[in-house]
């Protein structure tokens, strides 16, 4: 099989030969067919020297300055120079059988939420314009350990604060569908770069969505763990509100950054669940609770059709709670955290630089009596006992991943849904605060396009630490489905 054959075989059907390096010489067609391939066949490729590391950075480089400034997604590039230097310093190391690891040569651009020795580190704050990261931060260095080349950052909101990325240094991030509507966030950026495929992979965080969302808003993987698979602190019964986590282009892809991100890295060798044998609770607009634009619940009950189709048994339920105390359990704890940043008030200077959302949490985080967050953890504790008794009963909890399409890029936030009035900057991502505050897994799978081609995806809960479960359900989901195989129209 010659090499031109093999890289057909490989976006086809993931197949491998080796073809020595030093005996070829880089084919033009190579160049635009590089950044199809899903990150683990780019990783097989480069084990076996079938593609060099050069080749793919070229590729890359190429992709990237022809569609980055449409969708901004990447940021703080590191020269071009400077990265193929670092791709023929993988390729002699290749040569001498020092392998160093899945990553190896791959293209990788870290969130900007996270610090990459010697690159810039803003959090998409004119505060931080001009800083430059002394150390990797302790989950990026874990990445740099498998061989992830660092090309830049992926663009963020401000303090990683929103489900839209846009910030005041480096504007806003669009759709992989449509680069005049939102990328959501907070991984914007990164999603965004795995929808156009200007990255194999992409790491992010999730607080309030922000690797749900965006993962919905351009048709890939977002995977939020639970709190005690990739973070250092909580434990079982004191969970964090947020978490690191992985995003791909695919299930299997996600699965392979979480095994390298996680505290314990057991998430190899998943199969897709036998669907025949899994009960979902469908929770839909939670009784009419949650606003919801028209053609959100119609895709996700379509896609939920061929799960029961190919055997499950899926449900109509809700949860026997006051979500109105879920949405003060969630205000309150998420403001009273932004109290570690109150020294920004006690600084004029830095104080007119914020987000106007970011002092607004700080004032509510102000404004809360001890006995408010005392209530709150309170109702926290007892969604705790409800979702045990929900799974109890499903084997997972079904949700849309958002309550508006991607809109316009140039619009902040949505202030009303269906004609209802949106009461802060956040509230319209209210669906995703039933596994936030649960602190369990919750994988954004994706379940179509509206008329207007605009992308969306439903939310598969599991229970706390039930994580490969609902990866693996999530591995048969993207069987019976092909919307991960509808690639954008770039430009």
């Amino acid at each position: 099989m010659n090499r031109r054959k093999f890289i057909k075989n490989t976006i086809a059907a993931s197949a491998a030969i080796s073809i020595p390096y030093s005996c070829r010489t880089p084919e033009k067609s190579l160049i635009t067919q590089i950044t199809d391939f899903n990150a683990l066949d780019l990783s097989s490729a480069i084990k076996t020297k079938d593609v060099s590391c050069g080749e793919v950075m070229k590729a890359y480089l190429k992709h990237i300055h022809q569609y980055n400034p449409i969708y901004n997604a990447i940021i703080s590039m590191v020269p071009d120079e400077e990265l193929m230097i670092q791709a023929r310093k993988a390729d002699e190391a290749l040569a001498k059988g020092d392998y160093w690891g899945w990553m190896h040569g791959m293209p990788h651009a870290v969130k900007d939420l996270a610090s990459v020795a010697g690159m810039r580190y803003t959090q998409g704050s004119p505060l931080f314009t001009n800083r430059i990261a002394e150390e990797d931060s302790p989950l990026i260095a874990k990445i740099r350990n498998q061989g992830a080349i660092f090309i830049g950052k992926t663009n963020t909101p401000e303090f990683g604060l929103g489900s839209q990325t846009y910030n005041p240094i480096f504007g806003a991030t669009g759709s992989a569908y449509n680069p005049k509507l939102t990328a959501g966030g907070s991984s914007g950026g990164a999603a965004c770069g795995l929808g156009t495929r200007m990255l194999p992979v992409a790491d992010g965080g999730d607080m309030m969505g922000s690797l749900r969302n965006p993962g919905a808003f351009n048709n890939v993987i977002g995977f939020r763990p639970s709190t005690t698979v990739v973070m250092e602190e909580g434990d079982a019964n004191d969970r964090l509100l947020w978490t690191s986590g992985p995003m791909g282009r695919n299930t299997r892809d996600t699965i392979q950054l979480l095994q390298t991100l996680a505290r314990k890295p057991v998430f190899n060798d998943l199969k897709p669940l036998s669907l025949n044998t899994t009960k979902i609770g469908w929770l839909g607009n939670l009784n009419n609770y949650l606003p919801m634009e028209r053609g959100i619940i119609d895709l996700c009950e379509t896609s939920l059709k061929k799960v029961s189709d190919a055997g499950g048994v899926v449900e109509t339920t809700q949860a026997k709670f006051a979500l109105s105390d879920l949405w003060f359990c969630w205000t309150t704890l998420r403001h009273h955290i932004r109290l570690q940043q109150l020294e920004y008030l006690d600084y004029p200077a830095k104080k007119d630089l914020l987000k106007p959302e970011l002092l607004w949490e700080i004032e509510q985080g102000l404004s809360f009596s001890a006995e408010d967050v005392a209530r709150a953890n309170k109702i926290r504790a007892d969604w705790y006992l409800e979702l045990e008794r929900l799974f109890e009963q499903y084997d997972f909890l079904v949700l849309p991943t958002a309550q508006v399409f991607p809109f316009s890029k140039d619009t902040h936030w949505p202030k009303e849904i269906n004609g209802q009035s949106m009461d802060t900057y956040h509230r319209w991502m209210e669906v995703v605060i039933l596994a936030s505050l649960g602190g369990i897994p919750v994988v954004n799978v994706p379940v179509g396009f509206d008329e207007k081609g605009r992308p969306m995806g439903m939310q598969i809960m599991g229970k706390f630490g039930d994580d490969k479960r609902v990866l693996e359900f999530a591995l048969a989901y993207e069987g019976i489905t092909d919307f991960l195989g509808v690639k954008p129209k770039l430009g």
